[in-house]
C-alpha cells in the first residue's frame, strides 16, 4: 500500500467516526436523555441500519471509523444473528454472542488487569 492510500484510510475513518460522535454530542446537547438512552439508541440504530442493508457499505468505507463507536457494536451483533440465522434458529441466538466474545471477553480482562494495577477511589476525593 501506498503512504497516501494509507492517509486517505485515516481520513476517512476519523471523518465518519467524528461525524457518529458528532450526532452524539448534538443529541447530549440537546435533549434531557440519559447516556445509558442514548447508548442504547446508537447501538439499536446500528441493528436496525444493518438489517436494512445500510451499515455494511459504511464498515467497507470507513473501517474503524464505523466499527469503533457503539453503533458498531449493534453491527457486529446483528451481523452475527444473521449469520447464525442461516444455519438455524439456536444459531441465530447465539450468533451475536460468538461475533461479540472476543470484544467483550477483552474488556473484561483488561478491566481486571487494570484493577489490580491502580487503586481506586472515587471521582470527589
Amino acid at each position: 500500500m501506498q503512504i497516501l492510500e494509507i492517509v486517505f484510510m485515516f481520513i476517512k475513518a476519523f471523518a465518519v467516526g467524528g461525524l457518529i460522535c458528532l450526532i452524539a454530542q448534538v443529541v447530549i446537547n440537546f435533549t434531557d436523555l440519559t447516556a445509558g438512552k442514548i447508548l442504547v439508541m446508537f447501538m439499536l440504530a446500528g441493528v436496525v441500519l444493518t438489517a436494512l442493508g445500510l451499515y455494511r457499505p459504511l464498515v467497507e468505507f470507513a473501517g474503524a471509523g464505523a466499527t469503533v463507536p457503539i453503533s458498531g457494536f449493534g453491527y457486529l451483533l446483528a451481523n452475527g444473528a444473521m449469520k447464525g440465522a442461516q444455519e438455524g434458529l439456536f444459531q441465530a441466538l447465539t450468533g451475536p454472542l460468538a461475533a461479540a466474545s472476543a470484544g467483550v471477553s477483552a474488556a473484561v480482562i483488561f478491566s481486571f488487569i487494570m484493577a489490580l494495577i491502580f487503586k481506586s477511589h472515587t471521582k470527589y476525593n
